[in-house]
């Protein structure tokens, strides 16, 4: 059994992204001290930055916490504002530091380092690590708020000296492997028996009960890659249908339109997604076409289909592997006209075991497995270079 310093966002962060689910599963065969980093992105000076920075720092002070079996989470704190060289100089001094600290009261020696976000990758090669792996799931430049040129640096410094790099999407592979050999495609995943729920019998969540079908549904952060002009326009012209957002609204409270039939509810546990889902009539991915989301390999898609749900989404590279049992929308009239078939056909058992039977092999254990079988081969790699 290894020991994984595994460096992701926050562990208790509104959404499970990929880092979350990676991490449980090494967990189940590895020692992981999961280590909360830093944002990225600049703190805005809003109420909620300020108590994420107080929270960030009591957690650092109270050092790990079981989390899971064989999973502990840490907190690295380091000083906001790390647009300034010399913040950044003395964040690094920093967060060295403490993940040392770390090391040395665990008593840690040769771990392999575990990286899903770039902006520590000065760590790479001071720890005395066996490996260390970069698990690239998104173009981290294009995220609201990052210092473009500092994230840039930091992801090619460690896609450059990882022994391993994992990118989530065909179209991050080649800027990756122009720079590492090493990189190699590893899709996202989903809990393939978690959202399968949303085909058994339940009861309706209390929020939808009052609420009219046919329901069009989405979940996930509502940040500014979500297009809530075209989700507007579409709630307009069906008003006798009902919108449902389900996840935090993350965008200025201006950018959020009002209109009757559409809903905003709110963050809800993943634990109750299904619940929610299993009454949709039609699930959406309503982003805008930007550059996040043409690297971006949406989790919501496998996890829509994993529910059995008919979905519409827009044209990227990673929904449109899945054309044949997802609608594609050229534009937002193509978008709303897809719907309109959607519901006025309604949905069909062969449709429903479509969907299932795309993603029935993608299980994030089996993902993991493929992963894990590629970093073994590293690890015995380099233990024969240095024999």
């Amino acid at each position: 059994m290894s020991t994984l310093l595994y460096f992701g966002n926050d562990w208790s962060a509104e959404n499970r992204t990929s880092s979350h689910h990676i991490a449980r599963r090494l967990a189940q065969k590895h020692e992981v001290y999961y280590i909360e980093c830093p944002g990225m992105r600049a703190p805005r000076g809003s109420g909620r930055d300020l108590k994420r920075i107080f929270q960030k720092l009591g957690k650092a002070i109270r050092g790990p916490r079981q989390a899971l079996p064989g999973l502990k989470v840490a907190t690295l704190f380091q000083v906001p504002f790390h647009r300034f060289r010399l913040v950044r100089w003395f964040n690094a001094k920093l967060i060295h530091a403490s993940v040392r600290l770390l090391m040395w009261r665990k008593g840690i020696c040769k771990p392999i380092l575990w990286f899903t976000i770039p902006h520590v990758a000065s760590l790479v090669g001071r720890l005395g690590e066996s490996l260390s792996v970069y698990y690239c799931t998104d173009e981290h430049t294009a995220l609201p708020g990052v210092d473009i040129d500092f994230i840039r640096a930091t992801d090619a410094r460690l896609t450059r000296e990882a022994d391993c790099v994992f990118v989530a999407s065909d179209t991050l592979l080649a800027a990756k492997s122009a720079i590492n050999a090493s990189a190699y495609h590893s899709p996202h995943g989903v809990d393939v028996e978690h959202f399968g729920a949303a085909q058994l019998a339940g009861a309706m969540p209390t929020e939808l009960a009052a609420i009219r079908g046919p329901i069009i549904g989405f979940f996930g952060l509502i940040e500014h890659w979500i297009d809530l002009d075209l989700v507007a326009y579409l709630a307009r012209e069906r008003p006798q249908w009902s919108f449902v957002m389900i996840g935090r609204v993350a965008v200025h409270a201006d950018c959020v339109p009002h209109l009757s039939n559409l809903h905003f509810l709110g963050k809800r546990p993943y634990e109750q997604l299904p619940e929610y889902g299993r009454h949709f009539d039609a699930a959406i991915i309503p982003y805008k076409l930007n550059t996040q989301v043409f690297h971006a390999n949406p989790l919501k898609l496998r996890e829509y289909l994993a529910m059995g749900k008919p979905i519409v989404s827009v044209s990227t590279p990673e929904t449109n592997k899945y054309a044949d049992v997802v609608e594609i929308a050229a534009n937002r009239e193509d978008f709303l006209a897809k719907l309109d078939k959607i519901i006025a056909q309604r949905d069909n058992p062969e449709a429903i075991t479509r969907r299932l039977a795309s993603v029935a092999s993608s299980s994030w254990d089996a993902r993991v497995q493929e992963v894990l079988g590629r970093v073994d081969g590293a690890l015995e790699k380099k233990r024969l270079f240095r024999l």
